[in-house]
């Protein structure tokens, strides 16, 4: 298991966005969380396997309905404290 930091841009604060990654991450099977950063982009811890994060990489590029992502940054890094669950923190 490895895990990403990542940092997405654009209109993704009040679109459903991290519900939508939520919901992507429980389907995935992946754990972590997602939270809004007070800049507006919206930050997410997840770990899983490599290959599974790829495929959470694309879906948050994608985004939500009404979401608008302009940019995902990713750094890909080892395990330091586990989760046992997906969480939208407020």
């Amino acid at each position: 298991m490895v895990e990403i930091h990542s940092v997405i841009t654009g209109r993704v604060q009040k679109v459903a966005y991290r519900t939508y990654l939520q919901e992507a991450a429980t389907e995935l099977q992946i754990v972590g969380y997602t939270k809004n950063l007070t800049d507006g982009s919206v930050e997410v811890v997840a770990q899983a396997e490599p290959d599974t994060l790829k495929t959470f990489i694309e879906y948050m590029h994608e985004g939500s309905l009404m979401s608008v992502v302009e940019g995902v940054a990713v750094e890909w890094r080892s395990v330091s404290k586990t989760f046992d669950e997906f969480s939208v923190l407020h």
